[in-house]
């Protein structure tokens, strides 16, 4: 069977000062099919994990799955955020640490998006807002009264 690690410390942007503010509990699994992998693959699967959090600060769980089914493994990585938002990346390659940036890469990426779409929604007003009421258009010139 493969092989399953238990809860990990993920570790966000700490604070300058020190504090435990940035450092949140998570859990990061790693698992293999058909095969093993090695501690120092292992670590560099954690390593790279760690550093999803610079893109989208919260994330509940971070699943890698290793396939040696066929000649080439195959990497899966799930994640999971916040509000039941869930991530899929796939890749397959004949080395496994060119496979796992190559899925942390797509991964990036698609939450970076995901980060962008969410803030846009909170930041600008709905295509149909009417402008202020009361408010001038912007080149509007004061009137000015005929004699004075």
């Amino acid at each position: 069977m493969g092989l399953c690690l238990g809860p990990t410390t993920i570790r966000g942007s700490a604070p300058a000062d020190g504090s435990r503010k940035g450092v949140r509990r998570g859990l990061i699994k790693i698992s293999a099919r058909h095969g093993t992998l090695t501690d120092g693959v292992q670590e560099y699967i954690r390593e790279k994990a760690d550093k999803l959090l610079k893109y989208f600060e919260r994330l509940t769980s971070i699943a890698f799955v290793v396939s040696f089914e066929h000649e080439t493994p195959a990497i899966e990585l799930l994640v999971s955020a916040e509000h039941k938002h869930d991530f899929v990346a796939r890749h397959s390659s004949s080395d496994v640490l060119a496979a796992v940036d190559q899925v942390i890469q797509k991964m990036e990426q698609q939450l970076r998006r995901y980060k962008e779409k969410v803030q846009d929604r909170r930041r600008t007003p709905p295509m149909g807002a009417a402008p202020e009421a009361g408010g001038e258009a912007p080149n509007a010139r004061p009137a000015v009264e005929p004699g004075t």
